[in-house]
């Protein structure tokens, strides 16, 4: 290696030494950022039990019909409210829909499995 080579990576690495210096938590740029808590955190085990009023969400099939080899099929979405032993106690509709289309692979026999 000549001279100027070996100066050049020297300085290539001081350069990145200090821009890693400047990215670490020691720097003086990062002084005022606490890093690290001296004292672990604790978790701390609380008995919580779920609230009876507040509704689950639920999707139904409404509607299933054939269409040019499709599948349709549409769901509704639902507030289910339950009481404490899960039992359903009233049960509406939020008038949300999903339809899902997917291909009838009963009805394609001319497609080849060999693919």
């Amino acid at each position: 290696m000549n001279r100027k080579t070996l100066i050049s990576v020297f300085f290539v690495v001081i350069l990145l030494g200090f821009s890693a210096y400047l990215d670490s938590p020691y720097s003086f740029l990062n002084k005022d950022y606490a890093y690290s808590n001296d004292q672990p955190a604790a978790a701390i085990p609380v008995e919580v039990k779920p609230s009876t009023n507040v509704p689950e969400t639920e999707e139904r099939l409404v509607k299933r019909k054939k269409e040019n080899g499709y599948i349709l099929e549409t769901y509704e979405e639902y507030e289910v409210y339950k009481d404490k032993d899960g039992h359903i106690l009233k049960s509406e509709p939020t008038g949300q829909t999903d339809t899902l289309k997917y291909w009838d692979y009963s009805k394609s026999k001319g497609i080849s499995k060999d693919r």
